[in-house]
């Protein structure tokens, strides 16, 4: 029986411990609500929110008029568990593919807002890659990249990148440690050429020039 809080998480992890046992094999049909409250010891609301916690991890699915179904033996990994284990080189990778179709997209949508935003931002890299503490200079050289990706006018990699930026900060810190000679600090020429490409409508450059730089910025790790 479920006796600690909170209820539904605590009845969620009991269900996929179930499901992980054998208990109901993938494509099952659960048990109605009375039935799994009454084994658990807990409410049919109780229930309800487990069931929603689980669809939410792609392990249940609700079907209007016909149940529950095991959808997945076991729940996909927290995304923002998966990004605070991944290493620096997975990062990269991963802004490799979000950055670099947002500067192709950038290029034929970006907007004059667009180009302010990037003279701004260069100028404030440009400022902190002299004389600016490290973590100063890691929140303008982000600010640029974000301006890029938000010139593509794409809601999901906007919040792609949104969603990876924690992780690219700790990402930054660590490479910054690394780099003696500072080289990452004087890159401003590689942002400057993505933002001319952009500022060009060239989509096909402004895609190499991102890919260039985050590749460069790989290499520099090896």
């Amino acid at each position: 029986m479920i006796r600690r809080h909170p209820l539904a998480e605590q009845a969620a992890e009991e269900l996929l411990r179930r499901i992980g046992s054998g208990e109901w094999a993938l494509g099952a049909k659960l048990p109605g609500e009375t039935t799994l409250a009454a084994q658990l010891g807990v409410g049919r609301s109780t229930i309800r929110e487990a069931v929603r916690e689980l669809a939410g991890r792609r392990v249940l699915e609700s079907r209007q008029g016909a149940g529950v179904f095991v959808i997945a033996l076991q729940a996909a990994e927290d995304w923002d568990k998966v990004l605070r284990k991944a290493d620096i080189t997975d990062v990269l990778e991963g802004r490799l593919a979000i950055e670099t179709e947002g500067a192709r997209l950038a290029a034929t949508r970006r907007t004059p807002a667009d180009l302010k935003n990037f003279r701004y931002t260069l100028a404030d890299r440009r400022r902190a890659a002299v004389k600016a503490p490290d973590d100063w200079y890691i929140e303008a050289d982000l600010a640029f990249h974000r301006a890029v990706v938000t010139a593509a006018h794409n809601a999901v990699l906007t919040e792609l990148f949104d969603t990876f930026v924690p992780r690219i900060r700790r990402a930054m810190i660590d490479m910054l440690k690394l780099d003696e000679e500072h080289r990452h600090r004087h890159d401003q020429a590689a942002h400057e050429a993505i933002a001319d490409a952009i500022r060009a409508k060239d989509p096909d450059l402004a895609a190499a020039r991102s890919r260039e730089h985050l590749s460069a910025v790989r290499s520099s790790m090896n």
